[in-house]
């Protein structure tokens, strides 16, 4: 089996040290840079095209954010999780919104964080969608009109599409709708694809953004 390769960027050495070493101690992941700012980590990155980079939001020289937008501008970007010391983070919101996978505490426990990757990686996305709704239900802010594109949603699409965008899981949305997980992924897969969204942290953005949370 292939290693999940990983790119850590935070400004902290200390901090990295214990994430690297979190992430060394998994069979299935492998950490193949290491970067102290955002300029450095573009560096970093397009020399070692990681499956996913772990990018702390406030740097020297270059922040996260702008080095997460370059980043996702190339062909075939890596997933991108921020990292935040705040729960309901400004900055972090205005990353998802130009696509990165989610945000993560700092103080995350260790196998939240290795779920994380592996669950980005796998695009799935799930990670921190309910945090991601609290973050942005936190901000508020006007609304956009909701795209012609929402309208192809069958009604059940729509129906799974409000439980997604409330955070709940694939299992949690099955259990209630008594479907099977397999049918919901498949639902799921479908709305994405007819809104041209990247994943389900994305959905919620698109949620609120367009006032359908």
């Amino acid at each position: 089996m292939t290693p999940i390769r990983v790119v850590l960027v935070d400004d902290q050495a200390l901090f990295r040290a214990g994430i690297r070493m979190v992430v060394a101690s998994q069979p299935d992941l492998e950490v193949v840079g290491e970067a102290s700012d955002g300029a450095q980590a573009i560096e970093v990155v397009r020399a070692t095209r990681p499956d996913v980079v772990m990018m702390d939001i406030r740097m020297p020289v270059m922040d996260g954010l702008a080095a997460t937008e370059a980043l996702l501008a190339d062909p075939d970007p890596p997933k991108v999780v921020m990292l935040t010391t705040f729960d309901l983070d400004e900055a972090a919101a205005r990353a998802i919104q130009r696509g990165a996978s989610g945000f993560l505490l700092k103080d995350a426990d260790p196998e939240f964080l290795l779920a994380a990757i592996r669950t980005v990686h796998a695009g799935s996305s799930v990670i921190a969608a309910a945090a991601t709704r609290d973050l942005f239900a936190s901000l508020g802010g006007p609304t956009r009109p909701v795209p012609p594109a929402f309208d192809a949603l069958t009604e059940r699409e729509r129906e799974i599409f409000g439980l997604a965008a409330r955070g709940l899981s694939n299992a949690e949305i099955a259990a209630r709708e008594f479907l099977s997980e397999a049918t919901v992924k498949t639902h799921v897969s479908r709305i994405l694809a007819k809104l041209s969204l990247r994943d389900r942290v994305q959905l919620v953005v698109f949620a609120f953004e367009h006032g359908l949370a």
